[in-house]
């Protein structure tokens, strides 16, 4: 039998999941859910799915799902993960997966009590052009870094209720953007950095805009800026003294590049079979789940929580208004 997913959430990051459980053979999706039944019944029409609800619980109740992707507003992520994990249902939730410590530590809990998995859907640590960056690290291919840098950022729309400049919806840079830079340069580099500091733009509605970040390394030292108010020219570089690696718009990379001290191109690695990113952390959540464990190895838990750590440092700026 196809392995059964189940939506929460009929938005466009959904709609990119149901494509990527589309492209794995053993898989399908059985049902989608939203505050909306109209948005749910469109969504479920539009994509070829069989049953649209506009109640979460009702789903569960009623499909009993293999796992669930949970792809609503990032201030629900919580309460529906308690939700799936309440009625036994495994679950792969978007990033940000959790907003403050304390619910990341009662869900976890909750999951293990109930030996439930849960993951967060850090796809950009399964793509082939940062798996093939990691390598080059792991390989010493530059050396002893020194110096790594991480920007990702557009300007986001700002009409009324949109869900970047909303609190509620947990808007905001950190939850959607610096999530990836955070991920991505301790990914590289660890997490045994010894210091960290924080700072931000804050907008008149709550949520941060711009956050800029500086983890320091024993021997490196590691910056990290994200904005929702204006494009910034998106790159992972990590310096070594032996040379360094450049990978352009890291959270979606698709190329990767190596340079020499010289900076001579010595090596470039081209993506030329991901079609849809997701496919790799879909295909890691259902081998998980078929194969009893509680988490990923890829994406363990304790990644998630060092998140949430890393969202607390920059709210914890909240002082600056533009």
């Amino acid at each position: 039998m196809a392995f059964r997913f189940a939506i929460m959430g009929a938005g466009d990051i959904s709609r990119k999941f149901r494509d990527a459980v589309r492209r794995i053979p053993d898989a399908e999706v059985i049902a989608v859910s939203s505050k909306s039944l109209e948005r749910a019944e469109a969504f479920a029409k539009r994509e070829g799915i069989s049953a649209a609800y506009g109640d979460y619980e009702e789903m569960l109740v009623k499909e009993k799902p293999d796992c669930v992707y949970i792809g609503a507003d990032t201030a629900s992520h919580f309460r529906l993960t308690m939700l799936c994990i309440e009625h036994g249902a495994p679950v792969l939730c978007e990033k940000a997966m959790f907003t403050n410590l304390s619910e990341a530590e009662r869900a976890i809990a909750f999951a293990k009590e109930r030996g439930v998995f849960i993951m967060e859907a850090m796809w950009s640590y399964f793509l082939p052009a940062i798996k093939k960056a990691k390598e080059w690290v792991d390989q010493k291919k530059i050396g002893k870094i020194y110096c790594s840098d991480a920007v990702i950022g557009f300007k986001a729309p700002t009409h009324e209720g949109n869900r970047y400049f909303t609190t509620k919806l947990g808007g905001g840079a950190a939850y959607d953007l610096s999530v990836y830079t955070y991920d991505l340069t301790t990914l590289m580099l660890g997490h045994d950095f010894i210091d960290i500091k924080v700072s931000a733009l804050w907008h008149e509605s709550g949520v941060d805009t711009v956050d800029h970040a500086v983890l320091q390394y024993k021997d490196c030292i590691a910056t990290m800026t994200t904005s929702i108010i204006g494009p910034l020219e998106e790159k992972l570089i990590i310096y070594g003294d032996g040379g360094k690696i450049v990978v352009p718009s890291s959270h979606f990379a698709s190329r990767a590049y190596l340079y020499d001290a010289s900076g001579k191109l010595v090596e470039e690695f081209k993506d030329e079979i991901t079609q849809n990113g997701f496919v790799y952390e879909v295909e890691e959540a259902m081998n998980c789940v078929k194969s009893g464990k509680l988490e990923s190895a890829v994406v363990p838990l304790e990644v998630t929580l060092d998140s949430v750590r890393f969202y607390e440092r920059v709210y914890g700026t909240r002082s600056i208004h533009i």
